[in-house]
């Protein structure tokens, strides 16, 4: 494996990485900025996971929610659902945790220059796409179209409220968002995330459709695709689900013959269809 130093000893080996600042996203999840002692950067691609330590109690695959463009550090979005999440969220400012990686193959945002862009996130789904989509924007004159499509369970449960405003009111980009649940505060559509694809009229020859969200919305978010015409092999989805050691060697991830770790968790709908 023809990887600098640094990357190889980080196979297996944590690196010390500091929380420079966390927010509260939910009740759920908590944004982090990290920075790694050593001063380096993360040097990732939109799309890839690292292994998150803490000491004495273990570590968990997390997806990388900042585009690689950032230069102060990388930015974390972790649900806190079990005892590593758990006790990462009793951390704050100051505090160090282990890093391994980055891991996997991401997004490829040059393979499709030139192109439509959409953008379908749902729930948790949006943290890996937040890089893709800023990488996007970083270099917002190399695509055509950029579409969101955002879903969650209700109001209070969407991620990065800012950041989607941002996009809402951004001309060159055509945000769209949805809750199963709402409110008195939610004046926006309600229904789940396929519901908004009424709501464009899309060129299929020429778009490239990335998606995440819960294994239930993949499948009825292709068959969209599927409809409109997207071709399968410029449809892509990230699969980061049970993963353990990052590396292809323990199994928890393993679909068919593919192990999602490393030989994604990206992936082409025309790679993964048989499964």
């Amino acid at each position: 494996m023809n990887l600098p130093a640094h990357r190889q000893s980080s196979l297996y080996l944590p690196e010390m990485a500091k929380i420079v600042r966390t927010r509260p996203m939910t009740e759920m999840e908590t944004w982090y900025h990290l920075r790694f002692k050593s001063g380096r950067e993360l040097g990732h691609d939109p799309g890839q996971f690292v292994q998150v330590s803490v000491f004495g109690v273990g570590e968990a695959p997390i997806s990388i929610t900042s585009a690689p463009s950032m230069i102060d550090g990388f930015e974390l979005c972790i649900r806190h659902v079990g005892n590593v999440t758990g006790a990462i969220r009793k951390m704050t400012s100051g505090d160090t945790l282990g890093i391994r990686g980055p891991f996997g193959r991401g997004f490829d945002a040059e393979a499709v220059q030139g192109m439509d862009i959409l953008f379908v996130a749902g729930g948790l789904g949006l943290v890996p796409l937040r890089s893709l989509i800023n990488t996007v924007l970083d270099n917002r004159e190399d695509y055509g179209r950029v579409i969101i499509f955002y879903g969650a369970r209700s109001p209070d449960t969407l991620l990065y409220p800012e950041e989607l405003a941002k996009w809402d009111s951004d001309p060159s980009v055509e945000y769209h968002g949805t809750v199963d649940m709402t409110d008195d505060t939610w004046k926006g559509s309600v229904g789940v995330v396929t519901t908004l694809f009424k709501r464009v009229s899309l060129d299929p020859g020429r778009t490239a459709a990335f998606i995440c969200g819960p294994d239930i919305m993949f499948r009825f978010v292709v068959q969209e695709t599927e409809r409109i015409g997207i071709p399968d092999e410029m449809t892509f989805l990230s699969l980061e689900r049970r993963m353990k050691c990052g590396v292809g060697k323990c199994g928890h991830c393993q679909e068919g013959s593919a192990f999602v770790c490393r030989e994604g968790p990206c992936f082409s709908y025309a790679e993964i269809k048989a499964l």
